[in-house]
Formats: structure tokens, C-alpha cells, sequence
């Protein structure tokens, strides 16, 4: 038997398959099937079943258009089934279209479309106002075309759904639960005057409700007249509806009719709701550590500097009474979110607390009360005194430490460890001598004597890795990092630093405060040094890949590690995408999630919040492929978008709805964006970085290029 009439008689046997289930009528109980008909197009078929308005129509099987695109062995004729399949689809476009008198929609429903997790949105084609049976089979061939569009997807079983073309007077989007504070106790409606088209697009912003499951509207943005109260409850009761039909809340796409009437056009679950973003307790800063901790640190950094920065901190807040035990008990005092480093603004004396009786009848600020409070206090006569000794003992141990290249990995890693109690005294003693000082007090910082130590040493020609050795100062110039090196800023010109004869002469708690802040930094750099000594150490003996991969062990699988036990897969620690910077104020979720305290800021200015999250990069306008990581600004939420999404930073936009299939794509992906943007492409030129918060709806300027470059040309 030739490898022809095999073919021949496999296609026999798909014809007579595409016969019997080619085409489905939409309310026909084999419509119930997402396998044959697609999810979209089986949404509708069981929403359809319990009663809810789905207008008539009829679905082109996965089958079927399998069967129109498929050859005879030769590759040169057309199988015998597809003529079946046209014949059956002309009979229904015909009973549908009333022999095209009547437009119609044609529209995918891929068995990959509107899932639990992913929904695909607006990733196919849907022709509108499709006229006469030639232009219904083209419309159709462009719908199975748009599978080509998407990388991966080529193969994927897609059905084909037809129904017929409305004239709505009103048609949006309906979200049973807000999609980006993830809040269940209230409805999302975006809506324009005619079809939805327009709005699940991106190409306008649309009228915005904020709905209780009873209807009552809680806000409205840019209402429109074509829908009224009685609209508003109807589309409440239908939320309530679908997500009894399919087990949850859903995204709705819904049109009402010339007459009134309501009609469902599509149902699937909401993908990639965000978690409630209510939050309270404590509000944490990075502001009073941010220049010791400017960057993101490593998991053996947080070990290494956060855990005695927050013991220290604990525990002079304790002895001099700033905190009571269960204001303590509360507050974590000191935070890290992805390596970012913030503490609590309020036991810091930095952020007003809740406004209590004692505040109320002294309204000063509760730093000032602490230092009054403070001053009557026994320990302060002491301290000067015992935070000199402290000094003296730091620069004693300091100085006792052996080479590193001499001392044995274990002595290494008790040295680690003997650095958290170090640590833990230097820090509490700084914070109670810095209440000592009176604002505005003379003095000189460490790190005005670190830029002229530098300066000097460059002039005379010392090298860059020298420097910290003969002068330990300058590290007051540097953040504490595990690495190869201590990079050194830019040199200041030495007339710039000449002392100011004029000036007072330093007052006494100022300077004790700066030696020991000069000591937590030298007791940082050996360990930092220590640390990656024992990095270099593990490299070389084939237990980790590189010395850098140090960094990303916790202080206690460092000691594992020592012994010869290194986690799996401790490379991948190190690709995660770069954390945004932390809000000036700001609370935290149960999970850990950033929530803002919202604060009046000049470089601070909004839009509509679609979701995402927060993500800063550099700002990519224009033409040509975005790099990976940039904040993509646009005047309009393009459809076409969505093959960059996943590699973008941010999305801002000038145009566009929280619930268009853009920025529910977005949600899926993890981008934050933000929509509603006005004047957005002017307002942030490309090469500017910007930081996106998807929750707030807030863009903060973190490097304006417009004004850099006005600058350079002035």
C-alpha cells in the first residue's frame, strides 16, 4: 500500500471526525468542551447554560481549523475534509449572517487563552464588523494567522468563534475584585460610550467606577452619560452571577445593547491580582541608614552589618528609655527588603507616632522630647567616658588582628562572629552619644577628614589599594562591600577643603560620635576583608564556582561551607532582578510588600496604579527594541507591546485603562505599570531613570537626562 492512499484514507477518516463536530452551535452542550471549542468560547457556552445573557453564535473547531490548514501527503492538494468543513461553516455563517444581511465578530478561543494563571490576553486577533462570505473567510484566516504572532504558540489548538456584531450603546470591562490592590470587597468598572473594543485595547482611557457588590458606587472617574445606576447594579449582580458559575471572581468583558440590554461578551478568572495592600504598624525610612547602606546588600552582608545594627540599636533605645519594652516587642526596628536597608522612622524619632495624649500636650517633636528626657538622665554623665573606652577597645582588637593570609579558616569564621558583639556596642553607644549633641553644634565629620586624607595621599602619588592601609579613614567615604577591592570617589581639590580658621572648635559629643562611627566602619571592612579571604579560600579549592559567589552564602552556610557542605544552586541567588529603591516612608504587608506612605514630593507625580508592583530603570522611548530592565513611556498601550512586556522594567503610559488587556498582561508578567500618565513621553526623556510604582500610580525621577543635558549646555 503506497504512503498516498494511506494518506488518503487517514484523511477519510479526519473528514468524517470534522463532520460530526466542525462546527458547534454556542449553545449546543458539546460547546461545553474547552478542548474542542477553546476556553473563551467554552466561558460563554457555560455561562450560557445557567441563564446568563451570551448572545447566539457559533464556534469553528479545533478539529475543523486543523483540518482547513492541513495538506495531502504530497503536499500539493488540499485534503478532502476541508471541503466538508467549508461547506458546514458556509451553512452556519449563513444562519448567522441571515445570508449576510447581518455583521458579524469572528474571534480566537485558543485552548491556551484566559487560564487560571495566564490569560493571553489580547495576544490574538478578533475582526470586527466582518461583511459577506469572502471577507468572513479571510477574517477567519487572520484569526488562525495570529497564532504565528506569538513565539511558541504556532501549534497550539485554537477554535474559532463567531457571534454576531452589536451596536452597543456602552460596553467596557467588569473585574470582580480589584486587580491591583488584590481587595475583594469591591467591583472594577471601565467603560466608553459604544463597544469595548477600544478600551481592552489601550486607546482610551475610558470611564472608571469603584463598585460594592451591591452596586453603590464608592468612586467614579470621568463618568459617562450612556451609563447610569441602573447600569451600575445590573453589572454588580452580573459579577455576582459569573462568579458563582465559575467558582470565583472573573474579568468580564460586557455590552449593553441600544435597548438596554445587558450582554456578557466574554468571562474568564482574573490572573495576577495583587495582594491587599493594607498595611500598618510601624513606619519604616531608609533615610537614617542610606548613606551607610546606599546599595542593596548580600544575604552575608545582612548577616555580617543589619543583625548588630539592629541589636545595637535595640538595645540603646531600651537603656535610655526612647522605647518602652512593648514598643520593642512591636517593631522590628531595623528592616530589609531585598537587601534594602530602613528602620522605624517613629522609635528613631523621625516620624511622628500616633498622636497620644503626651503628644498632644507636648507638641514637640519626639526626638527633642527623647533629648530633654534624655539630659536629666544618670547614664549621660557616664557615657563620654565609657564611649571613649569603647573606642580605645575597638582600635585594641582592631590592631591585635593577625594577618588574614596567616590565620586558619576557622579563626577566620570566629572572627566573623566575634565582630557581632563589636558591632552590637559601637552602634548602641553611637545612637546615645548623637543624643548628646545639640543641634547645631560645631563640629567635623569623619568624612570631611577622609576627602582631605584622600586628596593628600593621591598627591603624593599613593595607589588607590594603599590608601585605606596608611589612611583607614577614607573608608568613611565608602560603603562597606564583600569584594576584591574598596573603590575610592573622585578626588576634591585640597583648596576646597582647607579648615575654616573661623570656625568653632569642634564640640566634644560630635567628635566622640564620628570616632565611633569611624569604628563601625573598620570593624565592617574586616570583616568584609575576612569575608572574602574565606571566598578566595573556598574558589580555590573547587568548593565555590568563583570567590564572589561568597557573598551570596548566609554567615552560617559560610561555616558550612568551610567544612566542605555548600547549598545547590547557590549561583541563581545572584540573578534575581535589581531591587527598586525604597520609598522615603512606608509600611509593610504580611508578606513583605512595600506599601507607601504617601508624601508630598516635587520629583514625585502620578497616574492611574494598573499593577505590577515597583521597578525603576532607564527610561526607553521611541522606536527599536527596549534594553532589558528599561522603563518602557509611550503615549498609547499598544497591543503590539506585548511580546517586550516580560523584558521591561516598567511600562508608563500617557493613555490607557487599568483593565485593558495590556496591563493585565503586565500584571501576569510582573511589570509594574502605570497608565493615565499626562504628558508622560515629555516629562521623562529617554536616558532619564525613573522608579514605577504599580500600586500608587506614582513615578519618582530618580536621574531627570533633560535637566542633566540643560545643564551641560548652560
Amino acid at each position: 500500500m503506497t504512503v498516498k492512499i494511506l494518506a488518503q484514507q487517514a484523511a477519510a477518516s479526519l473528514s468524517s471526525s470534522a463532520l460530526a463536530q466542525a462546527v458547534v452551535d454556542l449553545h449546543d452542550r458539546r460547546a461545553l468542551d474547552p478542548a474542542l471549542v477553546g476556553a473563551k468560547a467554552a466561558a460563554l457556552a457555560r455561562a450560557a447554560v445557567h441563564g446568563l445573557p451570551v448572545l447566539p453564535g457559533f464556534v469553528l473547531t479545533t478539529s475543523a481549523t486543523g483540518a482547513m490548514g492541513a495538506t495531502d501527503a504530497a503536499g500539493d492538494e488540499p485534503r478532502p475534509c476541508r471541503a466538508v468543513v467549508d461547506q458546514e461553516l458556509e451553512v452556519a455563517w449563513r444562519r448567522l449572517s441571515q445570508a449576510g444581511q447581518r455583521r458579524l465578530v469572528v474571534r480566537s478561543s485558543s485552548t491556551l487563552e484566559d487560564g487560571h494563571s495566564t490569560s493571553m490576553a489580547g495576544m490574538f486577533t478578533s475582526v470586527l464588523d466582518v461583511e459577506g462570505w469572502d471577507g468572513f473567510l479571510a477574517a477567519v484566516e487572520q484569526v488562525l494567522g495570529s497564532r504565528k504572532v506569538v513565539p511558541g504558540l504556532e501549534s497550539a489548538p485554537m477554535a474559532v468563534l463567531v457571534q454576531p456584531q452589536l451596536e452597543p450603546r456602552s460596553g467596557g470591562v467588569l473585574f470582580g475584585a480589584d486587580p491591583v490592590t488584590g481587595r475583594t470587597d469591591r467591583l472594577v468598572v471601565a467603560a466608553v460610550e459604544g463597544g469595548p473594543d477600544r478600551l481592552v485595547s489601550g486607546v482610551v482611557d475610558g470611564a472608571h467606577y469603584l463598585l460594592s457588590h451591591r452596586g453603590r458606587c464608592l468612586r467614579a472617574e470621568h463618568p459617562i452619560g450612556a451609563l447610569t445606576g441602573s447600569h451600575l447594579r445590573s453589572l454588580s449582580r452580573l459579577a455576582g452571577q459569573v462568579a458563582e458559575v465559575f467558582g470565583g471572581p472573573q474579568d468580564v468583558e460586557w455590552a449593553f445593547g441600544q435597548d438596554g440590554t445587558l450582554h456578557l461578551l466574554q468571562s474568564r478568572p482574573i490572573t495576577a491580582v495583587g495582594r491587599e495592600t493594607r498595611a500598618d504598624g510601624p513606619v519604616f525610612g531608609p533615610g537614617p541608614v542610606a548613606e551607610t547602606f546606599p546599595d542593596p546588600l548580600t544575604p552575608l552582608e545582612e548577616d555580617l552589618w543589619v543583625r548588630p545594627l539592629r541589636d545595637g540599636l535595640t538595645e540603646a533605645l531600651s537603656l535610655v528609655g526612647a522605647a518602652s519594652p512593648r514598643q520593642l516587642a512591636a517593631s522590628p526596628v531595623v528592616v530589609s527588603v531585598g537587601g534594602r536597608v530602613a528602620v522605624d522612622l517613629a522609635l528613631l524619632g523621625q516620624q511622628p507616632a500616633r498622636r497620644k495624649l503626651l503628644a498632644r500636650l507636648d507638641p514637640r517633636p519626639p526626638a527633642r522630647r527623647l533629648r530633654a528626657s534624655w539630659k536629666v538622665g544618670r547614664l549621660r554623665a557616664a557615657l563620654p567616658a565609657l564611649a571613649r573606652d569603647l573606642v580605645e577597645e575597638a582600635d585594641r582588637q582592631l590592631l591585635a588582628v593577625a594577618p588574614l593570609d596567616e590565620c586558619s579558616d576557622r579563626q577566620l569564621i570566629e572572627l566573623l562572629h566575634r565582630s557581632h558583639q563589636a558591632l552590637v556596642a559601637l552602634h548602641g553607644h553611637e545612637v546615645m552619644v548623637g543624643l548628646l549633641v545639640a543641634p547645631g553644634a560645631p563640629g567635623t565629620t569623619g568624612a570631611a577628614l577622609a576627602l582631605r586624607a584622600l586628596a593628600e595621599a593621591r598627591a603624593q602619588g599613593v595607589a588607590d589599594e594603599e590608601i585605606p592601609v596608611r589612611h583607614p579613614v577614607v573608608l568613611a567615604l565608602v560603603p562597606p562591600v564583600v569584594g576584591a577591592t574598596t573603590p575610592l570617589p573622585p578626588t576634591t581639590p585640597l583648596a576646597a577643603l582647607s579648615p575654616d580658621e573661623a570656625q568653632p572648635a569642634p564640640d566634644a559629643a560630635t567628635v566622640l560620635r564620628e570616632a565611633l562611627r569611624l569604628r563601625v566602619r573598620w570593624a565592617q571592612e574586616l570583616t568584609a576583608r575576612v569575608a572574602w579571604e574565606l571566598g578566595v579560600r573556598l574558589s580555590s579549592r573547587r568548593l565555590l564556582a568563583q570567590a564572589e559567589l561568597v557573598r551570596y552564602l548566609t554567615l552560617d552556610e559560610l561555616s558550612g561551607a568551610v567544612a566542605g557542605v555548600v547549598p545547590e544552586r547557590l549561583a541563581e541567588r545572584g540573578n534575581g532582578a535589581p531591587v527598586a529603591p525604597l520609598p522615603a516612608a512606608f509600611r509593610l504587608t504580611p508578606d513583605d510588600e512595600v506599601v507607601e506612605v504617601r508624601v508630598v514630593a516635587d520629583d514625585k507625580i502620578g497616574g492611574r496604579a494598573a499593577g505590577g508592583g515597583r521597578g525603576s530603570g532607564h527610561v526607553h522611548a521611541g522606536e527599536g527594541m527596549p534594553d532589558a530592565g528599561s522603563v518602557l513611556v509611550v503615549r498609547t498601550l499598544d497591543p503590539a507591546l506585548a511580546t517586550v512586556l516580560p523584558h521591561l522594567g516598567g511600562l508608563v503610559a500617557e493613555t490607557g485603562s487599568v483593565l485593558s488587556h495590556l496591563a493585565v498582561l503586565a500584571r501576569e508578567f510582573g511589570v509594574p505599570v502605570v497608565v493615565g500618565f499626562p504628558d508622560a513621553v515629555r516629562r521623562f526623556p529617554p536616558g532619564s531613570e525613573v522608579l514605577v510604582d504599580g500600586t500608587t500610580g506614582e513615578v519618582t525621577v530618580l536621574f531627570d537626562a533633560g535637566a542633566a543635558h540643560q545643564g551641560g549646555m548652560a
